[in-house]
This record gives C-alpha cells, structure tokens and sequence, in this order.
C-alpha cells in the first residue's frame, strides 16, 4: 500500500511534470501524470499561478503552463530535501 502524500508533495509532483516538458504542457496532461482528481487539480493549479510558481499561456489550441522562477526554485529545493532524507535512509 502506497503512502498518501502530502500537500508539498503534490505540489512537487504538479511543478515536475510542468518541468519536464519544458512549459509546453496542457492542462489535462498535468491532470493525469499528476495523478489528481479534477477539483484538486482546479484548486492547486489556482494556488500556483495566484502565488506565481507557474504561468498560463494562452495559444491557438488551448491553453499551457510553465514554470515561473519560484517554481524551478521549489522544485530544486525539495529535490534537496529528498536527496538529504535518501542519505541518511529516511525515504521509502
């Protein structure tokens, strides 16, 4: 059984995905790979461009987001985390 995560937890999975396509990603992608259900999705998506971790793009097809500054800052910063927990065999 997989533990639940935790809210900076989905916060840093929802930057990565966004991350890892390089700001060129829809929402309902972000959606799946982020494995949320649509209101969180709604809720979390709202949180992050009102406090300026991500952006919206409007384009011809819709719409996409990418990472604004504070957002590349988090992600790295939480990957420290992770790195430091793995270190000393506190990560699952």
């Amino acid at each position: 059984m997989s533990k639940k995560r935790d809210r900076l937890q989905i916060i840093y999975d929802i930057l990565s995905v966004i991350k890892e396509k390089n700001g060129k990603i829809k929402p309902t992608n972000v959606l799946y790979r982020s494995n949320l259900s649509n209101q969180m999705f709604i809720e979390y998506m709202n949180e992050l461009l009102q406090k300026g971790f991500i952006v919206e793009n409007k384009t011809k097809k819709g719409k996409t987001y990418s990472l604004m500054q504070k957002g590349f800052d988090y992600v790295n910063k939480y990957q420290m985390i992770i790195d430091f927990s793995s270190s000393f065999g506190l990560s699952e």
